[in-house]
């Protein structure tokens, strides 16, 4: 018998991209709140989904995840980046927000994100790390420090970000606030080729644990590609952003 939660399926199951959740993920959190073409927006979400507010939020992230722990002793199997976009939404019982690109450097988070109705993509992600120390390459957390963040996708920058502290609290943003949903799409090349029914869930949390979160203001700018259409998200003015530390359990994905 062959065994696995995905391919490759073997007798002992070992070989599999990954197992079946929990997965557990703890990282950095760079999130920017940012105005963006309401109609532009509205494209991008599902039918029906509701109606975009003009607002949108860019989130890059360096986590660390692990299943029941052992892949915190192999780090090239727990520890990814990724950047990704969410798009603001009124919806019947109150704002929500949906996902149309994310990116991601890690094959394991890729696949973990597809099985969610995430759109990951490979990308190569980057963005400053605080070290907690007070010197000038720890990026300290305190008024005046900058940080940045950068995505390319086969070698094309499409997007970068640059905030400076104001040594204020910061907020929880995005998808650390309010509630987000994917499109789980199953595609299939049995008889005719079909990208198949498409469901909006959103993902079954637990366990979720927040460190302190920083305050800033900066810029995010999109760039065009001949590919990806992340640029219909060019945000239009001065970017809200927020930097702290979380972590969650995910169990599994329920219909929306």
């Amino acid at each position: 018998m062959l065994n696995g939660f995905t391919p490759p399926f073997t007798p002992s199951g070992r070989s599999a991209l990954l197992p079946a959740p929990p997965w557990h993920y703890a990282g950095s959190v760079l999130s920017l709140s940012f105005p963006t073409d309401r109609s532009a927006a509205q494209s991008l979400l599902p039918d029906g989904f509701g109606q975009a507010t003009g607002r949108a939020y860019g989130h890059f992230c360096d986590w660390q995840a692990t299943t029941d722990g052992s892949e915190l002793l192999d780090p090239a199997y727990a520890q990814y980046k990724e950047f990704f976009v969410l798009i603001e939404a009124e919806r019947a019982n109150g704002p929500g927000l949906y996902c149309p690109f994310i990116y991601v450097d890690q094959d394991i988070s890729l696949v973990r994100g597809l099985l969610q109705g995430w759109p990951k993509k490979l990308g190569s992600i980057w963005m400053t790390r605080s070290y907690g120390l007070d010197h000038p390459a720890a990026a300290p957390l305190q008024k005046g420090s900058r940080f940045g963040g950068t995505l390319a996708v086969k070698d094309r920058r499409l997007a970068e970000a640059a905030i400076t502290l104001s040594g204020q609290p910061g907020e929880k943003l995005g998808f650390l606030a309010i509630p987000t949903f994917a499109l789980i799409a199953k595609p299939s090349l049995l008889d005719s080729p079909d990208s198949g029914p498409k469901t909006l869930a959103k993902a079954k949390i637990e366990g979720v644990t927040a460190g302190t979160f920083h305050a800033g203001k900066g810029t995010l700018r999109f760039l065009e590609s001949p590919r990806d259409e992340l640029a219909l998200l060019a945000p239009l003015g001065e970017a809200e952003a927020s930097l702290g530390t979380f972590a969650m359990t995910i169990t599994g994905a329920i219909k929306a």
